[in-house]
């Protein structure tokens, strides 16, 4: 529970696990981290979302809880990719395509093939 103890040194005031529990074997169990992100006074979402299957609704119950959540966030998931494309989907509802490319590949993400579905969220506005 070292990361969690380091991301509240770090300032996050909110954690959020976007993966499933047991995912893969050697991963920590989301009760542990859970109580390890109470212990150093964080918030604390469980949102799971099935690796490369994200539906419009995972992005309806994501976007409002980052717009809610105290800040800064700090989502996580296996790898970050699922929290990189929840964040671009729901960010698209009220920022540039190319704001969000460039965050993105900034944190080491090419999410250019999300460009139909990021367009969708833009013209719905959820």
């Amino acid at each position: 529970m070292e990361d969690v103890a380091e991301a509240a040194k770090l300032g996050f005031k909110t954690l959020v696990a976007n993966r499933p529990d047991h995912e893969e074997p050697g991963q920590p169990a989301m009760a542990d981290i859970e109580a390890a992100a109470r212990e150093q006074g964080l918030e604390w979402v469980y949102m799971p979302v099935e690796s490369g299957n994200i539906t419009d609704d995972d992005v309806n119950r994501f976007a409002p809880m980052i717009r809610d959540a105290e800040k800064p966030v700090l989502a996580f998931c296996r790898s970050g990719t699922r929290c990189t494309v929840l964040w671009a989907l729901s960010a698209a509802r009220n920022t540039s395509a190319d704001e969000i490319f460039t965050k993105a590949r900034n944190a080491g993400y090419d999410i250019s093939g999300l460009a139909p579905r990021m367009a969708q969220q833009a013209a719905d506005k959820g």
